[in-house]
Order: structure tokens, then C-alpha cells, then sequence
């Protein structure tokens, strides 16, 4: 069996859908599954069991000898929600009860960290230095919940055979229509094109940034999925990594790809960023990805205008 948690959200249902069309067939899916705007998410994967996150380290204990792979992707992810408390139950202890039972049961796991970690970047974002988390300042609860994990993991006498933690960036693509707020900006411009035919950006609250010109590595969901899927089948070179495209780019530049891949005139105003967020905002991301590439992967990422393309022409003027 291969498990995925959080797997009728984003990144899980894509992934299970991956994994199916690669020909894996035993695929169990693991949340919480009582929210119906995600229902549709897994509509196609056939799965030999669904299992509520609640119950999942004892569902873990009864069926370790027929789990194959983990890969545990659910967490919260909201950069907006500040209270602590609900991070540290969903992204660190219950990721803590996986990892024990992982290494308990010799079962390979891949986890999700996040790009978060990394704060403002005043410390790069390097993943080949197991140092580093120990000294980064992420900006909010959910990038401290994240990097707290990955120190306690780095930490662990006891570890997986396998594991890797991933470090992802800015991901977008289908699957992500129920995240609201925290949907990634190729969807909310898509929205905002199709009921007003132009799309507003955030203001830069920083001098050597230009509106729209704050930088991001975007990283298409699919490509997400090809990491994961090679990670699993190698099971080899354990430890963190980043996962973006390697890339950063422009928020202008994604919002003329998604003109572009509707085939529309450009319409581009600015907004502030809201007061909630605008100190936590991280103005530029980047992944260095040599790490990953240095074990074996070489499959090309897609372009920010190619993985553009794709979603909205794919997926998004289909729905």
C-alpha cells in the first residue's frame, strides 16, 4: 500500500492521481474527509481504503506490514492563521506520531515541509546545510510549525531507512479550488480575468521592489508530483530538500502568463497588501536545486508560462 495524507486536498489528490496513472494500484488516502468542496478532488482514483486523519498512527499500528510508502503531505497551511496552538497539533505532533511509527516499521516516508521556513531569506535558502533550520526566523506560525519539524527530525537517533523532507515553494495548479484565500495567485488572477477581464496585483511596500515586481519561485503541481514519485522508487539519500522550480519570477510575469493563456489583452492595477500580512510578506523566493539534481534527478520543470498554460487551458476553462 502506499499512503498519502492530506490527500483530498492539493498536492495529495494530485499526487494519488499520479501515482494512478504510473500504474500504482493499492492507494490508501488519509484526512479528514468531511469537507464536501473536496470531495471532487479524488473523483477518478480508486482506493483501497480511506482512512480519517484522526485514527491514522492506530490505523498505522494495524496494517505497518502492508504499507509500501508514506507520504505524508496534510498539514495546515494557512500563512494567515496565527494561533500556534492549532499549528503545533497539525503540522508538528501529529507529523511527530508518522515519523516514530515510520521508523518503528522500516517504512520509507516523504514529508512536506515548506518554503516557509525560510523566512525573509536574509540566510539563503541552502537545503545541503542541516545547520541551517536550526538558525532560520520564519514569519508566521505556519512557517515556524514547519521548520520546527524538520529540527526535530533532523534531530532523531531513530529515523526512517528512508525520508526525505520537502522544502515546496509557491505551488499552483488544479486540484487547489477549495484553499480560498490561500489559493495560489495563478487561480485568484483567473478568477478575477474571467468576471472582471483584469487582475490586480499587490502593491510593493518596499523601495528595490517595483509593483508587481516581488519574486517568487512558482512551481507547477505536476512537477511536485514527478519529485515525490522519484523520491519514493529511489529510496536513497535521505534528508531535506528544496522543491521549486529553481527559478524566481515576477508577479507581472504570472499575470501575463495567465492573460496570455486566455487569450486575453492585459488589464494590471495594484492594490495594497493587506495590513494582516504585509510584515510577514516574503518578497523573493528562490530554490537552489542542486541538491536534488545531484541524486539523480533530471527531468526538466515546466516554465512558469508553460505550467500556466497547462492549468488554465487543461483545467481551469474546462471547469
Amino acid at each position: 500500500m502506499i499512503v498519502v495524507t492530506g490527500a483530498a486536498g492539493f498536492i495529495g489528490s494530485r499526487l494519488l492521481h499520479a501515482l494512478q496513472a504510473r500504474g500504482y494500484t493499492d492507494l490508501v488516502a488519509v484526512d479528514d474527509f468531511s469537507r464536501a468542496d473536496k470531495a471532487a478532488n479524488l473523483a477518478g482514483v480508486v482506493l483501497s481504503a480511506r482512512v480519517e486523519r484522526a485514527g491514522f498512527p492506530a490505523w498505522i499500528d494495524a496494517n505497518e506490514a502492508r504499507i509500501q510508502f508514506i507520504f505524508h503531505l496534510g498539514a495546515r497551511t494557512d500563512t494567515t492563521e496565527f494561533n500556534k496552538a492549532i499549528f503545533d497539533e497539525l503540522n508538528v505532533h501529529s507529523s511527530q506520531q508518522v515519523w516514530e511509527r515510520c521508523a518503528k516499521y522500516a517504512i520509507p516516508l516523504v514529508y512536506a515541509s515548506s518554503a516557509a521556513t525560510y523566512g525573509d531569506g536574509a540566510l539563503g535558502y541552502s537545503d545541503s546545510d542541516d545547520a541551517l533550520p536550526f538558525s532560520l526566523q520564519p514569519l508566521n506560525p505556519y512557517g515556524e510549525s514547519k521548520n520546527e519539524f524538520d529540527k526535530w527530525a533532523l534531530a532523531q537517533r531513530e529515523k526512517p531507512y528512508f525520508w526525505a523532507g520537502l522544502k515546496f515553494f509557491n505551488v499552483y495548479g488544479p486540484n487547489e479550488y477549495h484553499k480560498g484565500r490561500m489559493a495560489s495567485v495563478v487561480y485568484h488572477a483567473f478568477r478575477q480575468i474571467t468576471a472582471s477581464g483584469a487582475v490586480k496585483l499587490f502593491r510593493s511596500h518596499r523601495p528595490e521592489y517595483t509593483d508587481g515586481g516581488q519574486l517568487r519561485d512558482f512551481i507547477y503541481v505536476e512537477d511536485v508530483c514527478n519529485v515525490c514519485i522519484f523520491l519514493m522508487e529511489l529510496r536513497k539519500h535521505s534528508g531535506i530538500y528544496n522543491l521549486g522550480s529553481g527559478t524566481a519570477r515576477t508577479f507581472l510575469d504570472l499575470a501575463r502568463g495567465v492573460f496570455t493563456a486566455m487569450g486575453k489583452p492585459e488589464q494590471i492595477a495594484f492594490i495594497d497588501t493587506p495590513a494582516d500580512i504585509r510584515d510577514k510578506y516574503q518578497y523573493f523566493t528562490e530554490a537552489p536545486m542542486g541538491k536534488l539534481r545531484s541524486i539523480g534527478y533530471d527531468a526538466p520543470f515546466h516554465t512558469l508560462e508553460e505550467g500556466i498554460a497547462d492549468y488554465v487551458q487543461a483545467y481551469l476553462l474546462k471547469r
